[in-house]
């Protein structure tokens, strides 16, 4: 007869994986000798250090005492926090550093720091990790790291994964000097302060990192973002802002294809930034590539509204591969759902704010999402007989101009309505969501096995496959 004992840590090991809780896996791991050898290195692949009230909670103690542990470490979070108890523990840097040594198998850093002296804390850190497999970093701290940290950064070879985030003081680094270095190796990149820097020294840098794929830039002019792209000819993902409209030459290079597109940006007017709508068209030009469109916008006064020639552009252009469309709390209409959903046939996550007078005219609205996993909307409940879904969808392009704003003076006097789990659970069975938020309330679906059997209404008989619906926070479906 098969026991534990007689399964392969490799075959253990993805099955315990799925224990998201340290402390679930820490149980596992005190069950069997078997599975105490597939859930240490899975406890000890990712280590972080935590300041609680004062008391440190950092893995370097345990890692000094058994050396043998460290093997198993790939990750590891580090903080400048730490260093307020040297006068506790004049020996913790050292320790520290110590641990990390022993790491080696370290292939992923990230170091955090808000105090005021981020260049003492992290140079001791920092040349130990340089002696080690590293292939991601990231660096986050409130003030500039210092002339000498990034004089020996500017040494590292090898990085695939680079994450820069310092908010205040010091220059904006965008990886002069780096770049050259981190050419042959680096794919995913992270600046999250641009803002100053010359167009001409970005592309600058970008011209030698043509190997990036995943790009996110944070103060970059606008203008300069498709010669930007033009210099990436592997670039799938772009996150970045839009700071306003501006001058700058066109790129003459064609641009990537982009599966990936998040945009962030605030306006004071409903209708958005001026030319925002038509400068994201331009990113992305090329037809049925992009997977993912993100929008996250704010105005001062009322809420954003997606206009009708996007969302007709952008379904014409990428209805064929579009599966995700997320605008958060930006308006849409409920006949433009219906004909993203329409347009879209692999839709599986949607996000927007809409206006409905009940549950039944948004399941009307996307029952042409025939994909959808995952629905989250802001609601404004409106009174009946304000929205008329029309059976022609050629009405939306030449029938008159229907912008959400123009409900917004049924909202005061609409009325409340509460989406419940017998609302979702409905939706969930007529259709392929298992994710569903509306408004504050959120639920998750799934078909579960019970031990004990379950007897149905219809017909009386015993059931042990059930359909189960929670309450809880909607980003993603995996069942």
């Amino acid at each position: 007869m098969s026991t534990l004992e007689n399964v392969p840590v490799d075959l253990l090991q993805p099955i315990l994986d799925h224990l998201s809780d340290r402390r679930h896996l820490s149980a596992a791991a005190l069950v069997s000798w078997a599975l105490n050898r597939a859930a240490t290195p899975l406890l000890y692949r990712t280590l972080d250090s935590q300041l609680w009230r004062n008391v440190l909670h950092h893995p370097s103690a345990t890692l000094l005492r058994r050396p043998e542990l460290a093997r198993y470490v790939w990750h590891v979070t580090e903080t400048g926090a730490v260093q307020s108890l040297r006068q506790y523990n004049p020996q913790i840097t050292e320790d520290i550093v110590a641990a990390l040594k022993l790491c080696t198998n370290l292939i992923s850093a990230t170091w955090v720091d808000d105090t005021l002296t981020p260049e003492a804390n992290f140079l001791p850190i920092l040349d130990a990790l340089m002696t080690l497999p590293l292939r991601e970093l990231t660096i986050r701290t409130q003030y500039d790291p210092g002339e000498r940290v990034w004089a020996r950064l500017d040494t590292i070879q090898g990085i695939r994964r680079l994450s820069v985030w310092s908010f205040e003081r010091g220059p904006p680094r965008v990886l002069q000097g780096w770049a050259d270095l981190l050419s042959s190796s680096l794919t995913h990149l992270e600046l999250g302060r641009c803002a100053g820097v010359p167009p001409t020294i970005l592309i600058s840098v970008f011209m030698k990192l043509p190997l990036l794929q995943d790009l996110c830039l944070k103060g970059a002019p606008s203008a300069a973002i498709p010669a930007i792209m033009a210099c990436l000819p592997n670039l799938i993902a772009l996150d970045t802002e839009y700071l306003g409209s501006g001058n700058y030459r066109p790129p003459l290079a064609p641009l990537p294809r982009l599966q990936r597109l998040t945009v962030r940006t605030g306006s004071l007017d409903v209708l958005g930034p001026q030319q925002l709508w038509t400068w994201m068209r331009a990113l992305v030009p090329h037809q049925q590539t992009l997977k993912s469109f993100t929008l996250n916008a704010f105005a001062v006064h009322g809420q954003t509204a997606i206009p009708r020639p996007f969302i007709v552009s952008l379904t014409r252009g990428h209805g064929g591969s579009l599966q995700e469309f997320a605008v958060g709390v930006a308006q849409v209409t409920l006949e433009a759902v219906s004909y993203i959903c329409l347009m879209c046939p692999q839709l599986e996550s949607l996000q927007c704010s809409v206006a409905s007078p009940d549950v039944d005219t948004i399941a009307s609205a996307i029952e042409a999402g025939r994909n959808l996993r995952t629905l989250k909307l802001h609601v404004s409940w409106i009174p009946d007989g304000s929205v008329d879904l029309p059976p022609q969808y050629d009405n939306f392009f030449s029938g008159p101009r229907v912008m959400y704003a123009d409900f917004c003076h049924l909202v005061s006097e609409g009325k409340n309505i509460r989406f419940t789990k017998e609302h979702a659970r409905d939706l969930m069975l007529q259709t392929r969501l298992r994710c569903i938020g509306l408004g504050d309330q959120s639920y998750r679906g799934q078909w579960v096995w019970r031990e004990y059997s379950i007897k149905t209404e219809q017909d009386g008989e015993q059931e042990n496959i059930v359909f189960e619906v929670i309450s809880g926070d909607v980003t993603s479906s995996d069942s």
